[in-house]
């Protein structure tokens, strides 16, 4: 092979390299702040620093918390656990064997003992084995019993959505897979203001809750955080951004994404769109979008995970039947493909800026 041929090769890979690892989206910090929580002194945080303290508080202000999952007593691949085992001791931070069911299981027990369990899923791909678990015996618990009995002490986090890299195995978005479930609670939240207020909403409340942390933000998402201890309420979407001609919703990475291709209509349509993120999947803030659908009168929901069946789905139908006689125009979803998620086309794959952008022209100009 020539030199020159090598050379070219060469900065293919570098280029390929770059391209790879580059976000298919600017992460956007949050521009206001409950007013609960404005006066609250604020430090730089990324997301799994946010993740870690939350876990800190919860596990500070009730004795009865325990960590524990494929290598959290280390801090786990992701360092989300970090020193935690250090400060609480390896009675309440310790690793399970590699076994994803067993670990749900294991949190059953515990929260259905009266301590509060706290379970790592390294990958939400390898949440599948403990499916039945979760939806068999977690969800149903309380209800079998008569509500003698509960496991609403259980919260499972688990690692969510595209990376830039994950393939197959290590990018799936699996939330609408549990969204059938009624005694499941659901939360992606998109940044770390959010993730920590709502991973201790999670932790505290009286149901089994699922918590999907975005893996792409765990260092690229950093933003001033309230150092103090406090809580989102669940179930209530968020509105990040302001608009009178159409209504955008997403959650978790997707939300960063929606603002883009909304500032990109406000451009080149001079459109105005206004961005939810839902942050809770089940129960959904379904009065908040309603509201916004009854005013802008066109809807458009976009997420990382395939488009049939996905929780979109269930977002647009609901707003068809609520909203109908508001309606301008078709709701439109922009969601992942059919397929399983690639590797080297997760660029083809992905809901991108410009998708959703497409979507938004083509909603605006029915």
């Amino acid at each position: 092979m020539s030199s020159r041929a090598v050379s070219v090769l060469s900065k293919c890979r570098i280029s390929q390299q770059q391209i790879r690892g580059k976000a298919h989206f600017t992460f956007q910090p949050s521009q206001t702040l409950p007013a609960a929580l404005q006066s609250m002194e604020k430090t730089k945080m990324n997301l799994m620093q946010s993740v870690n303290e939350a876990m800190r508080i919860a596990m500070e202000t009730d004795d009865s918390a325990v960590l524990f999952g494929e290598d959290v007593a280390f801090g786990g691949v992701f360092r989300c656990s970090l020193d935690l085992q250090k400060k609480f001791g390896k009675d309440r931070v310790f690793n399970t064997p590699l076994c994803e069911q067993g670990i749900a299981g294991f949190g059953i027990g515990v929260a259905a003992a009266g301590a509060t369990a706290i379970a790592e899923i390294q990958f939400g791909d390898y949440i599948f084995p403990a499916y039945d678990q979760l939806v068999n015996e977690a969800a149903k618990f309380r209800y079998r019993s008569g509500n003698q009995f509960d496991c609403g002490k259980l919260t499972v986090r688990t690692t969510w959505g595209a990376v830039g890299h994950g393939a197959l195995y290590h990018s799936q978005s699996p939330e609408a897979n549990f969204t059938h479930t009624p005694g499941l609670k659901l939360v992606v939240p998109r940044g770390p203001i959010q993730a920590k207020g709502l991973l201790l909403s999670c932790i505290r409340d009286p149901n089994p809750c699922i918590f999907f942390e975005p893996k792409i933000l765990y260092r690229l998402a950093a933003e001033d955080v309230p150092t103090g201890d406090y809580t989102i309420p669940l179930g209530q979407a968020e509105t990040v951004r302001t608009g009178n001609d159409l209504t955008l919703v997403a959650w978790g990475t997707q939300v960063h994404v929606a603002l883009e291709a909304a500032q990109m209509a406000k451009d080149k349509l001079s459109a105005d769109v206004e961005v939810i993120d839902l942050q809770t999947i089940q129960p959904w803030d379904e009065d908040h979008v309603v509201e916004s659908v009854q005013k802008t009168g066109r809807l458009i929901v976009t997420h990382e995970a395939p488009i049939s069946s996905g929780f979109g789905a269930e977002i647009a139908s609901t707003v068809q039947k609520r909203c109908f006689l508001n309606l301008e125009s078709p709701i439109e979803r922009v969601a992942g493909f059919d397929t399983p998620f690639p590797h080297v086309h997760e660029p083809f794959y992905l809901p991108t800026v410009h998708r959703v952008f497409d979507a938004i022209k083509k909603s605006v100009n029915y």
